[in-house]
């Protein structure tokens, strides 16, 4: 199951809608999309953010989706996973490890076999009032101080911010190779320098520099985004908040809202970088338009 945590961080590389295999394991690890593993296909991992996962072949490792539904066939060798939408595990059909969920109970099928358990994740549980409790003031907290930065940085250099939508659009790859960098590259090049005593006060202001940074990132994906999602003719401002709206409404789902934070930090890392080294080519008169 560790594996197939660090195998979220591909979700990042497979932004498109179809289904993908990200490694010589035969993974799928898609966004948005179904993964239908057909009778007679070997698949190892599934992980699925949005979407339906139908498992008529073989899969070797764990089945996890984090919305949608998942219906099993065929043979899984470990766990399935489903967070929101149910499972069903059909006559015949065969999972060798525990079947998860959150919400739905999961369907089996007389004639199906479970080698595990049938279990619920009780997060509120987990939690318990006092985790609930600061959970939500977490949220709350990240929310108002991303909308804030992201209402001064519209303010004071909007330039800047029709540059990095610009980038968002077309310069997508390249953005997504940048942030992975800047994400991991960064605190590692911290980590480093502490322990050399000449670059010690430089790596201590690389790690305090991380949290504003990553809110940058973050900040500037949902401006991206709900200025895709508006379209160029809408304000500033508008298409800000719709797109932070959204992503602060998925933050609220677990496991998925942790997944989307850390893409969304990404890409916006990578989208500020090259669009500082483009040197703001974009149009001259977006700095005049209304808000």
């Amino acid at each position: 199951m560790a594996r197939v945590i660090l195998l979220c961080t591909c979700l990042l590389a497979l932004v498109g809608a179809a289904p993908a295999e990200a490694n010589s394991y035969n993974d799928r690890v898609v966004i948005v999309g179904d993964v239908t593993v057909a009778r007679g296909e070997v698949a190892h991992d599934i992980i699925v953010a949005n979407g339906d996962v139908t498992v008529s072949g073989r899969v070797t490792g764990d089945v996890v989706v984090a919305k949608g539904k998942v219906k099993i066939t065929g043979t899984v060798k470990g766990d399935v996973l489903a967070f929101v939408d149910g499972a069903m595990v059909a006559p015949g059909a065969r999972v060798d490890g525990d079947v998860q969920y959150v919400d739905e109970k999961p369907v089996v099928a007389p004639g199906a076999h479970v080698g595990g358990k049938i279990k619920r994740i009780n997060v509120d549980k987990a939690a318990g009032p006092v985790g609930f409790a600061t959970g939500i003031g977490a949220w709350l907290a990240v929310s108002v101080s991303a909308l804030l930065l992201g209402l001064l940085a519209l303010w004071l250099i909007p330039r800047a911010a029709q540059a990095t939508s610009e980038t968002g659009e077309n310069r997508v790859g390249r953005s997504i190779a940048w942030g992975l960098g800047l994400f991991f590259g960064v605190p590692i090049l911290a980590v480093i320098l502490l322990v050399t005593l000449v670059g010690l006060p430089l790596g201590l202001l690389m790690l305090l520099a991380l949290l504003p940074l990553y809110s940058m990132g973050y900040t500037t994906s949902a401006w991206v985004f709900g200025r895709r999602i508006l379209g160029g003719n809408r304000g500033r401002i508008l298409a800000f908040i719709a797109g932070l709206v959204i992503l602060r409404l998925i933050a609220l789902i677990p496991i998925l809202g942790g997944l989307v934070w850390f893409l969304a930090t990404v890409f916006g890392l990578g989208v500020l970088f090259v669009a500082a080294r483009r040197g703001g080519t974009h149009d001259p008169t977006a700095g005049t338009r209304s808000a």
